[in-house]
């Protein structure tokens, strides 16, 4: 099938383009290079079932070209960082709102089968019950979550009034290769990793008893060929039989953890990140982390049910957390020395 990728220079965007490209599908590659970079998907550019478009989702007239032929739109283009969103709120939103409408009527208009989009467990916000169910969200704790929010909400109307096909995938904390360690929004794994292997103190924010549910990468590139694969009439049959009724003729409005189901501690993904790079330097052994304030916006403990991505669309993520760890500090120490 035809794809459109956006944010496909990015570090889960570059990782789909390369497995749906692998796979012999035509991709449609559409960023800005705002965030991604273009070595991320150097390796793809001469091939023939890949094209990349530079160019911005909060451009409509681009949308449309990029969109044009496809049959599944897996929306990644966004603005991340719970931090960046709090310090530019204006940006994060008119890059996460405005950018992801343009794409549904860009998407609508094309009479494109599937969308699928990142969602968050940002979402999920003051809920404080664990592990996170889809139905029962709190209150939103940054503008970004806020904006990825929005964004199931404008899914859902764009589903029940236009007839798309909507599936979104809330995302916990991705990790794994070409995550950008640099910059002031950088992700923790990548951050603590550069600075461990060049032997500098990492900061934790907090005590290091918050807690994720850390997901490698290659769970997240499973869940999205999942999604924009799966026949309508199979999960239609799959809901049903996890007590979900979806209408016959209804479009498809879903969204789904997506995850490993586990529990880190920050103190415990420390430890892991540091032993496992030890491995291949012993004074990385030595190196102990700094400890400052909580930063503000940030949840305490965040840990998913992926009970209903694995009734409904046959999700079974084959990373752990500590595996994917192993996996990541190999790819960073061969990267980034």
């Amino acid at each position: 099938m035809k794809l459109l990728i956006t944010g496909g220079a990015g570090f889960i965007g570059s990782n789909l383009c390369e497995y749906f490209v692998g796979k012999g599908h035509d991709v449609v590659c559409l960023d800005n290079l705002s965030t991604g970079f273009k070595h991320n998907i150097e390796h793809l550019l001469p091939k023939p079932n890949f094209t990349f478009i530079e160019g911005d989702i909060r451009d409509l007239p681009t949308c449309r070209d990029a969109v044009r032929g496809c049959e599944v739109v897996l929306q990644q283009a966004a603005l991340g960082s719970v931090p960046r969103s709090i310090n530019d709120p204006i940006t994060t939103n008119s890059t996460n709102i405005d950018g992801f409408l343009n794409m549904l009527v860009a998407a609508r208009d094309e009479r494109v089968g599937r969308f699928v989009y990142a969602a968050s467990s940002s979402t999920y916000g003051d809920s404080k019950e664990l592990p996170k169910i889809e139905h029962n969200i709190g209150r939103p704790l940054s503008p970004y979550a806020i904006t990825k929010f929005v964004n199931e909400l404008y899914a859902n109307v764009f589903s029940s009034l236009y007839g798309l096909e909507t599936i979104g995938l809330r995302y916990f904390n991705v990790f794994g290769r070409r995550q950008d360690p640099n910059g002031a929004y950088a992700a923790v794994i990548p951050l603590w990793v550069k600075a461990l292997i060049h032997h500098e103190a990492p900061y934790i924010n907090g005590d290091g008893s918050y807690s994720r549910d850390f997901t490698y990468i290659d769970n997240v590139i499973q869940a999205n060929e999942l999604a924009a694969t799966l026949p309508r009439a199979e999960i239609v049959k799959r809901a049903e039989l996890y007590n979900m009724t979806l209408p016959p003729a209804a479009p498809l409005d879903l969204v789904f953890n997506i995850a490993y189901g586990g529990n880190t501690t920050l103190n415990d993904l420390y430890n892991c990140l540091r032993s496992n790079l030890a491995k291949f330097d012993p004074e990385i052994a030595a190196v102990e982390p700094v400890y400052r304030e909580t930063r503000a916006g940030d949840i305490p403990h965040s840990q998913a049910s992926i009970i209903k991505a694995q009734r409904i669309l046959g999700y079974n993520p084959h990373y752990s957390a500590q595996q994917g760890f192993a996996e990541a500090c190999e790819w960073y120490w061969q990267n980034l020395k």
